[in-house]
């Protein structure tokens, strides 16, 4: 009998939870194009996890499954429709990987370069150490055949380089070094490798010998008319605003960032406002709002244009086409074509009498920003300005709806508390991301970005505006005063905010889950309607655990051979204090630690001398050995049960080890490495890496 009941009761169970789940696809059907970039960005994220380089043949299946399932969603009702759309949408963003990654191809330098390079100048900016640095392309190499040279190539000027003034479209010559962009410095790190693809780099090195002008810049040739424009905006600007106000005044109106000294750039990043150098959403949001609102103000002062002429229509063409000027004079950076996508949205939306600020425009920025650039998904900045655009959208929603119950007489608070709200908002949604690819978290950024955003909107970008307006005329100066006033504020509160006892916490890198996990959880939330959407906190919640159990490795050997840290109780011991210095500030940096190199390597754990070192670690011995010195060291065993070299040593010299000098770390890359078990958990680069266009 109770069997009897269960027969009768499944069937019924079953059709209550097809049309509990028919019900909740349905209830999707206004908001589903906040779901096109999240199937695109899964296909984007599938193809670039693959560890081998897909051929034609999965291409082609992909193209027809794609067909077919969006074939399968025109026959299929309401309820099922969504689901075989998403499908196809996963598979289009696999496919639009793909074919941009094959656009983009370029020759890419396999072997170390030293002779003559010559090139013509396409970009000027600064490296890392803070050096000026060229990017060439039309690059000649000695006695390599022009099938094989790079593209482009990127070279940092050592030394006094006082003779020449670099210039857009100049042909130079030089003697320097190259290399192949660097894999990550540490299994499932960052690999540099894969953005310079991207970017057509295909070596990168640097020259401490002078460089040599071969020929004059070609006037109008590849664009580079617009490049010397901003060129010379950007010293007219810093000509006028000296120190480190004008290197900020000409960054933000041109994307000039070269004459920005360290100190000042490394102030900003620990108080939070390093986005306030990079043309991002926030300048190209104000500046277009500005545009708007004055040109919609003029036009309202006059009666009969105003009676009969969509003003609001106008502004947002005008502010559209100022957008388009300001993307073009600045660079064309990632970063600034994204937000010109965004802000375009926004301001169509206003051509068609749609809403302009909606989850809906931030979606379709989101897919039109995929669809020319799949890579976008993993930077800092795709992820960042889409988390606090996607956040601010959805709490000022939240808030409009509840707005007409604010007491009429506390309406005059309404812009401070936005603004307070806005930088409160942005900061949580793009805290986790930051940390993540950064390591650390701006304790005192909500501070900073308080006392400088306002200052930023009110003041420098309507000055910066006004300064445009007014050159023309020679009426610029009182403006350029405004606006160097308001940026020598933000430097100074960026000093003050990074001079602060405990203004900057380290945090360990996570894991390859968290992220996506993070992602996806913050999306469901605020995209799918009705109870469903309480599945995103414990996803959210789920990742920041799994991050809290962030696995390092034991051991790490960085791929030159030349380094090693070992895991111990007082953090990340390094086996010396100079050398791979990216290497080993990378590791600190992922462990969560803020200590140099120099202190790492100061740590118990490491025993020998300079050129032989020995570490032994949960009963695993580990030796490195660097140059002629430590190879002399080694007779007939290599005494250890890992060695670790920088040179080739001879044959039979580490029979009874687990060896990595230069050609097996040639294969592998950096070297990961867990003794937690039995025999050791070995992880390398080329592990993660896999046979890619990029790792080739």
């Amino acid at each position: 009998m109770f069997a009897d009941g269960m027969a009768e009761t499944s069937p019924h169970s079953a059709a209550t939870r097809r049309h509990w789940f028919a019900d909740a696809l349905l209830a999707q059907r206004g908001s589903l194009i906040l779901f096109v970039p999240i199937c695109l960005a899964t296909g984007i994220a599938i193809w670039f996890g693959l560890r081998a380089e897909p051929g034609e043949i999965v291409y082609w299946t992909a193209a027809a499954c794609a067909a077919l399932l969006l074939l399968l969603g025109l026959l299929a009702g309401d309820a099922v429709a969504p689901l075989f759309w998403a499908a196809a949408l996963v598979l289009c963003g696999l496919l639009l990987a793909g074919g941009r990654a094959h656009s983009v191809a370029e020759p890419i330098l396999s072997f170390r370069y030293y002779g003559p390079i010559q090139g013509r100048i396409v970009d000027i900016d600064r490296s890392g150490s803070d050096k000026i640095r060229f990017t060439l392309d039309q690059v000649v190499l000695e006695d390599m055949r022009p099938e094989r040279v790079p593209a482009r190539v990127r070279v940092s000027l050592h030394g006094a380089q006082n003779h020449m003034s670099p210039e857009p479209g100049l042909t130079v010559i030089l003697t320097g070094h190259l290399l192949p962009p660097n894999g990550p410095v540490e299994p499932g790190g960052f690999d540099f490798r894969r953005l310079a693809f991207f970017e057509r780099l295909g070596a990168v090195g640097y020259t401490r010998t002078p460089v040599l002008v071969l020929a004059p810049a070609e006037e109008g040739k590849a664009g580079l008319t617009i490049f010397r424009l901003r060129m010379a905006l950007s010293q007219w600007v810093q000509s006028r605003i000296p120190g480190d106000a004008g290197a900020f005044a000409a960054a933000i109106m041109t994307g000039d960032r070269s004459a920005m000294p360290f100190p000042a750039l490394d102030s900003l990043r620990r108080s939070n406002l390093a986005h306030l150098l990079a043309i991002s959403g926030l300048h190209m949001g104000l500046l277009t709002g500005v545009v708007f609102s004055a040109l919609r103000a003029a036009l309202a002062l006059i009666p009969w244009l105003a009676l009969r002429a969509p003003i609001r229509k106008i502004a947002a063409l005008g502010a559209l086409a100022v957008g388009a000027a300001y993307l073009a004079l600045s660079g064309g950076a990632v970063s600034t074509e994204r937000a010109f996508v965004m802000v375009s949205v926004m301001l169509v939306a206003i051509l068609l009498d749609r809403r302009a600020i909606s989850l809906r425009s931030v979606a379709i920025a989101a897919t039109i920003i995929l669809i020319r650039t799949p890579e976008a998904l993993f930077s800092a900045g795709f992820q960042m300005s889409f988390a606090a655009t996607t956040a601010l959208v959805a709490a000022f929603g939240l808030l409009r709806d509840h707005r007409a119950r604010l007491p009429r007489s506390a309406r005059w608070l309404a812009p401070a508390l936005a603004v307070c709200l806005s930088s409160a908002v942005a900061g949580v949604a793009t805290a986790p991301f930051a940390a993540a690819h950064f390591n650390r978290i701006a304790d005192y950024g909500l501070v900073a970005n308080l006392l400088s955003v306002p200052l930023m909107g009110t003041v420098v970008m309507p000055a910066a505006v006004a300064t445009a307006l007014l050159w023309p005329v020679g009426l610029s100066a009182i403006p350029l005063w405004v606006m160097a006033c308001g940026l020598e504020w933000i430097l100074g509160v960026a000093g003050w905010i990074s001079g602060l006892e405990g203004s900057v916490t380290h945090v360990v890198a996570p894991g390859p889950a968290v992220l996506p996990l993070l992602s996806l959880g913050i999306l469901w939330l605020v995209a799918w309607k009705g109870r469903g959407r309480w599945l995103g906190p414990p996803l959210m919640l789920a990742a920041l655990l799994a991050w809290g159990r962030a696995d390092r490795p034991d051991i790490l050997i960085a791929d030159s051979g030349g380094l090693v840290g070992i895991a111990s109780p007082a953090g990340r011991v390094l086996s010396r204090p100079s050398g791979d210095g990216f290497a080993a500030a990378t590791w600190l940096e992922n462990d969560g630690e803020s200590v140099n190199q120099t202190e790492a390597a100061g740590r118990p754990g490491f025993v020998g001398g300079q050129y032989d070192r020995v570490a032994d670690l949960n009963g695993l011995s580990i030796r490195l050995l660097r140059g002629k010195t430590g190879a002399a060291a080694v007779e007939s065993a290599c005494g250890a049960d890992i060695l670790v070299t920088n040179i080739d040593l001879p044959d039979g010299h580490a029979a009874d080890c687990v060896l990595f000098n230069p050609a097996r770390l040639r294969e592998t890359g950096a070297v990961a490495i867990w003794t937690d078990s039995t025999p050791p958990r070995i992880l390398t680069a080329a592990d993660i890496g896999g046979d890619r266009l990029w790792t080739r």
